[in-house]
């Protein structure tokens, strides 16, 4: 039986409730994925229409109430040296205060939704001159959230909503150089989460929204409070006319492939500026932590990299946007040498920036790629366990009488997206791929 893209995507977010419950202690890992794994396997989700008889160029119920957020802000954290342990000082503290809150979520009703995301800085806070460390120290503060937004009408297109959900927080924190005793120590808890603000409807698809989140302080995990306010956008998902859908099936005007095969390969030794700039982390002169924090870095780095994809296309509109599903197997080599293979399955969002003639022109994005990686202990840096992550973003072209060439580039990233304490991340470099369409 086919398990449509949209089931795995809700195995995505049990994951992480499954990760929140198991840290509360209260349910068997095994047993709960098992059990949701074979619900969705067998029997459609949420009144979603069988697979085979929706048109691609129709959304299914489940899709058509589908919305993603993206936020963008300023975010605030108390650390001070109260926060280390006895006998540390600092000589001061950095922070960058420009953050991101990035969510997926789903219309439940007209005015209850429930949302799944990320929030995190641009660039970790850090300490300056603790002793027995260098010039600076980084803390790691990453939040995976679950809740529910309640709307209140206020005007005809105008909505206070309210906020209330569970976090699984982790904290990367400092220890010792010289005999590796804490000095911060690293947390991994739940959390509650709150929020309030104001949304505003431009279109049916696009909202306005202006957002405050709130992460309480916890004695337990010496952690202070987490304050954050954004400014941000919300797309939302919907069906169209089915004689609509039907004539952008029927037209042959702009092309989508049914499906993707790709190999490519990437060396480190061209360097990993793009990695650095689209995770802000980009040096040019005197100026640090340059670029977009849209994506993420990582501490170990592959010198060698070749890749196998494969992807199908899920939905799409009638020009500008798809939505695909894919599978993949990367192999890489550290720059210590040491060998490392991954196979994933992901998401794949692909925006057409322009069609010409003799080609047509991408970027695309993906995000949260299950994936199994052959090792968690890279050239002596712990990345976490065999369950990871698969990141990446890029751009390319098809290009041919009948688009039947693809040639594409990207970045990737492998990471557990500070599920667990041990997240240092594997950076990818320049990934150059050619491809046949079909």
């Amino acid at each position: 039986m086919v398990i449509s893209n949209f089931r795995i995507f809700y195995l995505i977010v049990f994951h992480h409730t499954i990760n929140f419950m198991l840290h509360s202690g209260r349910i068997m890992k095994k047993k709960i994925i098992l059990i949701v794994f074979f619900s969705f396997c067998s029997k459609p989700a949420f009144g979603q229409e069988p697979y085979h008889t929706r048109l691609k160029t129709q959304s299914s119920t489940f899709l058509s109430r589908t919305f993603f957020n993206f936020n963008f802000g300023g975010i605030y954290y108390p650390f001070s040296d109260e926060n280390l342990a006895d006998g540390y000082r600092s000589t001061g503290t950095k922070m960058n205060a420009f953050s991101a809150r990035l969510l997926l979520g789903y219309h439940l009703s007209p005015n209850l939704d429930v949302q799944f995301g990320t929030m995190r800085p641009a660039s970790w806070f850090k300490f300056k001159g603790i002793q027995h460390k260098g010039p600076e120290s980084s803390v790691w503060v990453n939040l995976w959230s679950l809740s529910l937004k309640q709307k209140v009408k206020i005007a005809p297109k105008t909505d206070v909503f309210f906020e209330a959900g569970l976090g699984n927080l982790t904290r990367v924190g400092i220890y010792d150089d010289t005999n590796g005793k804490p000095i911060y120590d690293s947390a991994h808890y739940m959390t509650g989460v709150f929020g309030a603000g104001i949304q505003r409807v431009l279109s049916p698809k696009w909202d306005l929204l202006l957002s405050t989140t709130y992460l309480p302080k916890s004695i337990k995990k010496n952690q202070p409070f987490t304050f954050q306010t954004t400014v941000g956008a919300s797309y939302n998902l919907q069906k169209i006319p089915e004689t609509d859908a039907q004539k952008y099936s029927a037209d042959t005007s702009y092309f989508f492939p049914e499906q993707i095969f790709q190999l490519g390969f990437g060396t480190g030794e061209i360097g990993f500026f793009a990695n650095r700039f689209f995770s802000a982390q980009a040096k040019v002169g005197n100026f640090e932590s340059l670029g977009i924090p849209i994506f993420w870095y990582g501490d170990v780095k592959a010198k060698s990299v070749f890749s196998a994809t494969y992807q199908r296309t899920a939905f799409r509109t009638r020009r500008y946007f798809s939505l695909d599903w894919g599978a993949s197997a990367t192999y890489f080599k550290s720059y210590a040498g040491s060998p490392v293979w991954a196979v994933s399955v992901f998401p794949n969002i692909r925006f057409y920036l322009f069609r010409t003639r003799d080609f047509d022109f991408y970027t695309n994005y993906s995000v949260i790629g299950p994936t199994y990686i052959s090792a968690s202990n890279i050239d002596g840096i712990k990345t976490g366990t065999s369950f990871t992550y698969q990141d990446f973003m890029g751009f390319g072209v098809f290009f041919g009488s009948s688009r039947q060439y693809n040639f594409d580039v990207k970045i990737m990233h492998y990471s557990n997206g500070n599920i667990f304490t041990e997240n240092a991340g594997v950076a990818i470099p320049l990934l150059f791929s050619v491809g046949l369409t079909k």
